[in-house]
């Protein structure tokens, strides 16, 4: 009692009184215009929420360590592992790379093994590695029973106990499905494969998953989150139904299953998909009676996105990656990828390596994220987040299922159909943008040349077969990739074309108007010209002239447009490429287009579709 002695001098105050202030302050503006954000899941986000926003919510009654898992595995801390993806075929160059990795702070890493056909051929990818420290996690086999076979027998003879030993292979029939447009052995010789896995695993590599559901693979194709992450339980699930039919338990089915999952930068957002793809595995589990309680604990590996990455200003792609992976670690992941910031356009050197095991390591030994369990608990919008992105997951979880499960559902195009709309919609929000890339589609730095470093780095590809028709493919892309096309396009063009800011009036307005026409036309790598204003039109327009520009663009308020507009254009008409106007006056559009202005720039442009069109006048 004593200790409510504080709280009582602040008497509780009601929703509805909260409301009332709010809509006070708002002075009539539009509540749910101002203050709900309208998510591309399709569901709203309120300005703030309360402990009355919980009721409901059953999974809260459970501690961590506890089914439904929402808030984590682990009763005593949250550690993850700290992988490192290393998608270098030459073996001996992978294993030199591994071993600074797992030297400076790596405990588990992602090897290409597409070369490795022999027990020598892993002596020498895992040369000084002890893999019963390290998580050793293969990628981009064609054969991973026979790889598996292999890693056993070296282990034994390096003097290893493959009981003992953790990892995972990526071995995923519906992703391979996505990108090559059919099943690696068809459809039934994939899951008989994955049987022959499982059963493998159980008998010689007990640690190891085997089964690993590709999340990131909807992700990078512009899925959002509720999509990404009800059709990858929707495989999971079949992975379970299809081989308990087969003759296989539950449990060593479920437990066998890493699911792999790619991490934005809604920071919020994305640490509620991960607690969900807990709780929803969990009643998904439930269904099969597991004879171990293994099956609940799903194995999440979270890797930051390459979707959000750009190839112009590409430091900014640490900070993405910084909050990406913190969003993973406070969600609970188990193994947590940081991709290279330099990834977007070269492979990744000894630097790139290094920053992106850094982050982590930071965000152990400084953040001490390490060592809370849940650091999200007791969050009412993360609670509520965690609730809202279960139920969209769910919904099209149940879409798969009513369609027959994920393997007809890829067939019928209906995992297809819904993430490419989503991807044209994201496309849309950075072509107007409504989403911002910083460095790419607002905010470039005007100076950088990054040609050359494209034309200079040359990825590899893991995974290469012919391609069939029997399942429609989705398209890894990265959200820049269209506007960095057209800055690539001007930086390798003979000419740059000049952009002559004509300022003229209010300073307010002139310089407002320029800084946006700067941001407009400097992401598709144009020269801008600017002036700190001009005394009258007729300077302006021969100031314009003088400097030999392509593009003249008025910049003032809406009223001195009035003044400025047909004298300049009168001038120079003719003389150049375009004329443009920045802002759009409603009333005097058409009058400004009859003086001879061909291009009004405002917020809601297209800013991808004008400079495309810009593209053609000018290159």
């Amino acid at each position: 009692m004593e200790d409510n002695k504080l709280f009582s001098e602040f008497p509780p105050v009601s929703t509805e009184k909260w409301e009332e202030v709010i809509n006070k302050d708002l002075k009539g503006a539009d509540y749910e215009k101002k203050l709900v954000w309208k998510t591309i899941e399709g569901f709203n986000v309120r300005p703030y929420y309360r402990a009355e926003n919980l009721e409901g919510l059953e999974y809260l009654d459970a501690n961590p360590g506890e089914k439904p898992y929402t808030r984590g595995k682990h009763v005593a801390d949250n550690v993850w592992e700290v992988r490192q993806d290393i998608h270098v075929q030459d073996l001996a160059e992978a294993n030199r790379i591994a071993l600074d990795a797992v030297q400076r702070g790596a405990t588990s890493l992602g090897l290409c093994a597409k070369q490795v056909t022999s027990v020598a051929d892993l002596e020498k990818l895992l040369k000084g590695i002890y893999i019963n420290a390290v998580s050793i996690n293969f990628l981009c086999s064609s054969d991973y029973l026979q790889l598996l076979k292999l890693y056993v027998e070296y282990a034994k003879k390096a003097g290893f106990d493959p009981k003992e030993l953790c990892g995972s292979t990526d071995f995923d029939m519906f992703r391979f499905a996505l990108t090559h447009g059919k099943f690696h052995r068809g459809e039934e010789g994939d899951l008989q494969m994955a049987k022959e896995l499982v059963e493998y695993a159980h008998d010689e590599l007990p640690k190891f998953r085997v089964l690993t559901v590709n999340g990131q693979l909807l992700h990078n194709s512009g899925s959002n989150i509720v999509q990404e992450l009800g059709f990858s339980l929707a495989a999971a699930n079949e992975l379970v139904s299809r081989l308990t039919d087969m003759g296989c338990k539950a449990h060593r089915v479920a437990s066998r299953i890493q699911l792999s999952v790619g991490v934005g930068s809604t920071y919020f957002m994305e640490i509620a998909k991960i607690r969900a793809a807990r709780m929803l595995w969990s009643k998904i589990v439930e269904q099969y009676k597991p004879e171990c309680d293994c099956a609940y604990k799903l194995f999440i590996n979270a890797t930051t996105s390459r979707w959000n990455q750009s190839v112009y200003d590409p430091y900014v792609n640490m900070l993405r990656s910084t909050t990406e992976a913190m969003s993973s670690a406070v969600a609970g992941a188990d193994s947590i990828s940081v991709l290279p910031f330099d990834n977007a356009y070269k492979e990744a050197d000894d630097f790139g390596y290094r920053i992106a095991r850094n982050q982590q390591l930071l965000l152990k030994e400084e953040s001490y994220l390490d060592k809370i369990v849940d650091p999200a608990a007791g969050s009412y919008y993360i609670e509520n987040l965690t609730a809202e992105i279960a139920k969209g997951a769910w919904e099209h979880f149940l879409k798969v299922e009513e369609a027959g499960g994920m393997c007809k559902a890829l067939r019928a195009g209906l995992v297809q159909d819904e993430v490419e709309a989503t991807a044209r919609k994201r496309d849309l929000d950075i072509a107007t943008r409504k989403t911002t890339i910083l460095g790419t589609n607002q905010y470039p730095n005007l100076l950088e040349k990054m040609s050359d470093k494209v034309a200079a780095g040359e990825k590899h590809c893991c995974c290469c077969c012919e391609k069939g028709d029997e399942v429609r493919v989705l398209k890894p892309y990265r959200g820049a990739e269209a506007f960095e096309e057209l800055r690539m396009q001007t930086e390798r063009s003979a000419r740059r074309p000049k952009v002559f800011l004509l300022t003229y009036g209010n300073l307010t307005m002139r310089k407002a108007r320029a800084g946006f026409a700067t941001n407009f036309f400097g992401v598709a790598g144009y020269e801008i010209i600017d002036n700190p204003g001009f005394a009258t039109p007729d300077e302006g327009a021969k100031a314009a002239l003088e400097s030999g520009a392509d593009v003249v663009v008025l910049c003032s308020s809406d009223d001195e447009y009035a003044e400025l507009t047909e004298p300049v254009c009168k001038a120079l008409k003719g003389k150049v490429k375009s004329l443009v106007l920045a802002g759009f006056p409603k009333e005097m559009v058409e009058t400004y287009k009859g003086y001879g202005i061909d291009e009004f720039i405002h917020v809601k442009t297209n800013v991808l579709e004008s400079l495309t069109n810009f593209q053609k006048q000018l290159l």
